[in-house]
């Protein structure tokens, strides 16, 4: 008789804990809980759960990283990916604003920005803003830009902002350095630049600049009939045989820095 009572005690333990021990357990701290690998209690949610016919409505919004250059027709962010592992150049025909605006823009996403100009006065206001153009942004004379060194860890964009004629630059663009030519009109180099350009921005311009940049840029009929009447701060980009109008609209800060959008400077 005591044989079998104590197996049947042993075995009892064998199965699960003791009335005793049910009770210590329950009396554990939650320290004690967790370094014993119960974990601490949280609160408690019902799941999350989604029917099938539901899954294809999820989606994320994944783009291109870049510049934010404006909105499209449809109020959507358009972005100009101006950080590359490759040579990169951008044609503007267009106002000093949008340019200086995307010159901001490039310096906020971390790239350094170079601008060589034929006059520096119309960029002090940025510089002073920036820091004296220790933050990311410096202005040379032209011709004068030095090699900048980017990297994929430090991109630069170089604007060169030298008129109507803008001489052969010394710093050209490459991996990781995009290049934005700014022009005011079209001019007798324009058609070169254009066609080396992998994008063009094209603001407001007179009919027969409107009419030349339709054969130079192979726009459509109702492309070259509308930059006449472009906004101001509204832009076509074009890429490839992409097309977007591009509507530029500036923060509080742009604006009290840069005013507001305009053509003419």
């Amino acid at each position: 008789m005591t044989t079998s009572t104590t197996g049947t005690a042993d075995g009892a333990r064998a199965h699960g804990p003791a009335e005793g021990d049910e009770r210590s357990a329950t009396r554990r701290t939650p320290v004690s809980r967790l370094l014993s690998g119960f974990g601490l209690v949280g609160p408690r949610h019902g799941r999350h759960t989604l029917p099938v016919d539901q899954v294809d409505a999820l989606a994320l919004p994944i783009g291109d990283d870049g510049v934010i250059a404006g909105v499209d027709a449809d109020g959507r962010p358009a972005v100009l990916g101006l950080n590359r592992p490759t040579p990169y150049d951008v044609v503007l025909i267009g106002g000093l604003w949008t340019a200086q605006v995307l010159a901001l823009r490039a310096a906020a996403t971390g790239a350094r920005v170079a601008v060589e100009t034929g006059r520096p006065q119309s960029w002090l206001r940025m510089v002073h803003a920036m820091g004296g153009g220790q933050n990311g942004l410096a202005v040379y004379d032209v011709g004068r830009v030095p090699p900048q060194g980017a990297s994929a860890g430090t991109p630069v964009l170089v604007v060169r902002d030298c008129g109507m004629r803008p001489p052969r630059g010394r710093v050209v663009s490459g991996p990781w350095q995009s290049l934005l030519t700014l022009l005011p009109y079209l001019s007798p180099v324009a058609p070169g630049l254009l066609r080396r350009a992998r994008l063009a921005g094209v603001q407001r311009v007179s009919p027969d600049e409107a009419a030349e940049l339709g054969r130079t840029l192979s726009l459509s009929r109702d492309e070259v009939e509308s930059l006449p009447t472009l906004a101001d701060g509204v832009t076509l980009w074009c890429a490839d045989g992409d097309r977007q109008y591009v509507t530029t609209r500036p923060t509080d800060a742009e604006t009290g820095l840069l005013g507001v959008p305009r053509r003419m400077d």
